[in-house]
């Protein structure tokens, strides 16, 4: 069995209401799209995993879309996540026994690769100065000439 549910509790597709996504669309939140596979979809994990990924926009600073697959095969709890916002896209898989522990993993993966990514864009935005930057830094202003 298959759900496609939102993280706030309406089932994506062609019957989904759009007034919601363009609503939503303005503020700054986490569009959390989930899949349970071979599980039953929970108001607790759903909430939970809501709470942990909308931390991420904390840090990017706008809005972001995830779409986070959990499954079990036997005893084992496997979970993928697709990070998207803007330019920036990543995913993330790990495995556990606990569900909630899948959860914590991937937000935490998510979380430090957005980390290393805003290092590397604000990096890359740091330059040297120009010429006319430069020449007015090494020169002191013609009024305050020094005798």
């Amino acid at each position: 069995m298959q759900a496609v549910v939102h993280a706030n509790g309406q089932p994506s597709g062609p019957q989904a209401p759009l007034q919601h996504k363009a609503k939503a669309a303005g503020r700054q939140g986490c569009d959390l799209l989930m899949t349970f596979r071979h599980l039953e979809p929970t108001e607790a994990i759903r909430a939970y995993a809501e709470k942990r990924f909308s931390r991420l926009t904390r840090s990017l600073g706008r809005r972001i879309t995830a779409h986070l697959i959990l499954s079990v095969d036997k005893y084992r709890k496997c979970g993928e996540v697709t990070v998207k916002s803007g330019r920036f896209a990543f995913a993330a898989e790990t495995q556990s026994k606990d569900l909630y522990a899948v959860i914590d993993g991937l937000a935490d993966l998510a979380a430090r690769q957005l980390k290393k990514r805003i290092a590397k864009v604000k990096a890359r935005k740091t330059r040297a100065p120009s010429v006319g930057e430069a020449l007015l830094e090494s020169e002191p202003p013609a009024g305050l000439a020094q005798s």
